[in-house]
């Protein structure tokens, strides 16, 4: 694949699993919304059906959609990052980017497919969830260690199973997406994603949302670097371990 292909490929994976993820969320918090108080099990499910989307999206690329699964690769010693796609510097750095892009204008997407209620009246906090994550419990510290084992959760799995997501399949990684909001989302909401939370919450900064408030500038460095924490760790041991 040429490097624009790999850019397209992971840009729109990103962006459907955003357009999906902060649908869902969307649906269920904002007021006056037919899925309004669906509940924590309808997000987990909602945000696990969008990674399948985005999987099969970005099949080709090995459905990285995620700057913790690249990181993940990357760390492994793994000779590709999706099939006949070297580990170079330059694919990490188209990875990530466009997964950082694609997030950014899924949630664009989300945002404008749910305009109408977004103009209703809602706590700033609330508008914001939609697009990123927060913590229940303000502990920078612990917030840190929730992302990065919740990470290592995904990470760890598709590194052990298969050499990439796109390797595993994508019902399973959606259905770890799943399990992982079931069990370990409470503290922090699960980013477990550098670019599901800041290509948002960058989005969430410029987009004219009535009544938005602050875009949560001093927690968003805990998703991002605990997921790349938690990836980083996963590719160091999985290969030890891989049944792939």
């Amino acid at each position: 694949m040429s490097s624009w292909e790999i850019f397209v490929t992971e840009f729109l994976g990103t962006m459907i699993l955003l357009l999906g993820g902060a649908g869902v969320v969307a649906n269920a918090i904002l007021p006056k919304n037919k899925g309004f108080n669906g509940g924590w099990l309808m997000i987990n499910f909602g945000w696990g059906l969008a990674v399948f989307a985005g999987v099969y999206v970005a099949f080709s690329t090995g459905a990285h959609i995620n700057p913790a699964v690249t990181f993940g690769i990357w760390a492994s010693g793994a000779s590709e990052f999706g099939p006949g796609i070297p580990v170079t510097f330059l694919n990490g750095v188209i990875y990530i980017s466009a997964q950082l892009v694609g997030a950014a204008v899924g949630a664009t997407l989300a945002f404008l497919a749910y305009k109408k209620h977004f103009d209703e009246e809602a706590p700033a906090a609330v508008k914001l969830g939609v697009f990123s994550t927060g913590p229940e419990i303000r502990s920078y510290g612990w917030n840190f260690v929730t992302e990065v084992i919740g990470t290592f959760f995904l990470v760890f799995l598709v590194l052990s199973f298969g050499n990439y997501p796109g390797d595993l399949g994508p019902l399973a990684v959606a259905l770890i997406v799943v399990g992982i909001g079931a069990s370990l989302g409470g503290p922090t909401g699960y980013a477990i994603n550098p670019a599901r939370d800041l290509g948002p919450r960058v989005a969430h900064a410029l987009l004219p949302i009535k009544g938005k408030g602050s875009s949560d500038w001093s927690y968003s460095w805990v998703p991002v670097l605990g997921p790349i924490v938690g990836g980083v760790l996963a590719g160091l041991l999985a290969p030890a371990v891989a049944f792939g």
